[in-house]
């Protein structure tokens, strides 16, 4: 499937005012997360005269393309971030951690998909989508500025039950998120990989990443050697969904489960209202910029079908026991939604820096 022209263009920069006047740097460009980040600044024209791709030791000389120009990753050092303007972080944790105040030192705005920053002192958590939904805009900093981006299953969670609280308000929610590998990055996509084959030919599993079997198998858990937990994951997800609806809308229980899935989330999201409603009502209230809502006779929501779509994918029932209660059945790209949460908080950063010319 192709990927869906995005429906927010009205509130990017114009590239032809600004022309390539920004210098961007990406760190973790080799990384699933960097990669997505390379394409989404492509496909919606960010105003780059210089992306500069950046990563550890282990990939440094691979041979990468942005746009249509071929260029290679270098190591992070200060004379590569030089009068970068922008600088993605694209990273794991800990590498953000390690060289953030390399780029703040560079004079560089800051945009972090690791969520290292999260909890930094004057490092604010973005979710644009959820912005324009609560009609809440950007505070405009002219110093240098640092943000978290929201985490693409909040931005998704958030994004739906503000929508279905147009019908009527809700009284509770409960929500199932499924876990893809991708999440880990190109590692545990290559263990999930590994263990299937394994699986097949009776051989012993890799369990470096998740210390379990999750091949043919979904967790509620990791094993005890995980440098990573299911825990802290579905609390982050809560932390930055109450933070990006701002007491707007019910925050609902959560429960986050480990899929055998290589990419894209899924969700099971249950929605009680104060008062019965017509799924017409749900229909029309969940559908807009950003939701695809699918009827009875398209395919159903899935994740392979949202892998590569800036589109939320969305089915919805009603419960068979309860006129006020209605099933949300979505699946959304995650590394996407990461992306282009990623550049439209650079964009709205944009009017910030009137020193975007070449220096």
């Amino acid at each position: 499937m192709k990927n869906q022209p995005s429906n927010s263009s009205a509130i990017r920069p114009d590239a032809g005012h600004w022309g390539g006047v920004f210098r961007v740097a990406v760190i973790g460009a080799a990384t699933l997360k960097g990669r997505e980040l390379k394409e989404v600044l492509t496909d919606r024209n960010f105003p780059a005269q210089d992306i500069r791709l950046l990563d550890d030791d282990e990939s440094l000389g691979q041979l990468e393309a942005v746009g249509e120009e071929p260029t290679f990753i270098q190591s992070v050092l200060p004379e590569h971030l030089e009068n970068a303007d922008f600088t993605f972080f694209a990273c794991d944790e800990n590498f953000t951690r390690n060289s953030w105040q390399m780029a703040r030192k560079a004079g560089s705005d800051i945009i972090d998909l690791s969520y290292a920053l999260e909890g930094e002192k004057g490092v604010p958590l973005r979710a644009p989508w959820i912005e324009r939904e609560l009609c809440i805009g950007p505070r405009i900093d002219f110093s240098e500025a640092s943000v978290t981006i929201a985490h693409p299953a909040a931005v998704v969670l958030a994004l739906l039950l503000l929508r279905a609280q147009k019908t009527a308000s809700i009284v509770r929610a409960v929500a199932t998120a499924f876990e893809p590998a991708s999440e880990h990055g190109k590692r545990g996509m290559d263990e999930l990989h590994e263990q299937t084959v394994n699986l097949l030919s009776f051989q012993q599993l890799p369990k470096t990443v998740f210390d379990s079997q999750v091949a043919f198998n979904l967790l509620d858990r990791y094993g005890e050697k995980s440098q990573s937990s299911l825990q802290s994951v579905e609390d982050r997800i809560l932390r930055h969904l109450q933070s990006i609806v701002t007491g707007k809308v019910v925050v609902p229980s959560l429960m986050l489960l480990q899929a055998p899935i290589f990419h894209g989330h899924a969700f099971s999201l249950y929605i009680e209202l104060e008062q019965p409603a017509q799924l017409e009502e749900m229909t029309a209230a969940l559908s807009g910029d950003h939701v695809d809502v699918l009827q009875g006779s398209e395919e159903s929501p899935s994740n392979v079908n949202a892998a590569g779509q800036e589109q939320i994918q969305v089915f919805v029932r009603r419960d068979s026991q309860r006129a006020n209660g209605f099933w949300i059945w979505a699946s959304s790209d995650n590394l996407r939604i990461a992306a282009l949460t990623a550049v439209e908080c650079a964009e709205s950063m944009i009017a910030s820096r009137p020193r975007g010319t070449v220096q």
